[in-house]
């Protein structure tokens, strides 16, 4: 069994088979959870896992750069797209929480890249504590987005988790999704409880290598982020959920064991963060 744990079936490049796909990864005992990017993406996550009764899960949360209120050309990802700028209303999600298939608030976090000035920045940030302190109200865990802003991201981790950690009753939990940072922020991830997890880049870099080798497997999760980041040997198509196995695959060649132990333990560090 293996688990996709951040996937976006939610998005319009699987309006036409989503379903099928579905029907294929359950077939091959492969579960999903389809992770929320605004409110739209979100609420249709939450759709389509509510057609069935098991193995199909969802995320909810507004990614930051829909967060800033002006739009964004994502033209190096394939499907290229437009971000569609949102205010945060933690009412509104709160509400699709009410879904007992919301496992997650998330994709949430911070975006540099795109956040080209501090005003921006500065947003971005807001909208992150608020979406963390939801997290916390409804004893969720996170699904964190971060590029080109690790030092910021942690700092606001640390800062959350002292502020609100009262004798030891509850610690913010969550997963680094397609962890890009250094061996150092995968430590400090980790020292403060949270997994971090990697896509289909692994299949065609090394440049993930040493850390994934570091980090001890019960840390580790697998996804694919589809439709985006394709694995070898299908760079350059669609991505889809069923192609998580090569992430465990080159995950395996690694760390030197066992796919299937790959499988196991990326599979039971799923369940136990999302109580799945």
């Amino acid at each position: 069994m293996l688990i996709d744990t951040h996937a976006h079936l939610n998005f319009a490049a699987f309006k036409d088979d989503a379903d099928k796909i579905i029907d294929q990864c359950l077939k091959n005992d492969l579960w999903i959870i389809n992770v929320g990017s605004q409110y739209s993406t979100s609420k249709r996550a939450i759709e389509i896992a509510e057609k069935y009764p098991k193995g199909i899960y969802a995320a909810i949360g507004l990614h930051p750069i829909h967060a800033i209120p002006n739009k964004v050309d994502v033209s190096e990802v394939s499907p290229s797209f437009k971000s569609k700028p949102e205010k945060f209303n933690a009412d509104k999600y709160r509400k699709l929480a009410k879904s007992k298939k919301v496992i997650a608030v998330g994709e949430v976090g911070l975006d540099y890249s795109y956040a080209k000035n501090d005003k921006n920045k500065e947003i971005q940030k807001k909208v992150f504590i608020e979406q963390l302190s939801l997290a916390k109200e409804l004893n969720l865990p996170v699904i964190i987005h971060c590029r080109d802003a690790w030092k910021d991201l942690i700092e606001i981790l640390r800062n959350f988790q002292a502020q609100h950690l009262v004798a030891g009753s509850w610690q913010l939990a969550g997963v680094a999704h397609f962890f890009s940072g250094s061996i150092e922020d995968a430590k400090e991830l980790i020292s403060m409880g949270f997994l971090v997890s990697f896509t289909g880049v692994i299949t065609f870099t090394k440049a993930y290598d040493a850390t994934i080798e570091e980090i001890p497997m019960e840390k580790l999760m697998i996804e694919t982020d589809c439709p985006y980041v394709s694995p070898v040997p299908f760079r350059g198509k669609r991505n889809i959920p069923l192609y998580v196995k090569y992430v465990a695959k080159r995950i395996s060649e690694i760390k030197e064991v066992s796919e299937n132990k790959v499988a196991d333990t990326t599979t039971q560090n799923a369940k136990n963060l999302f109580k799945i």
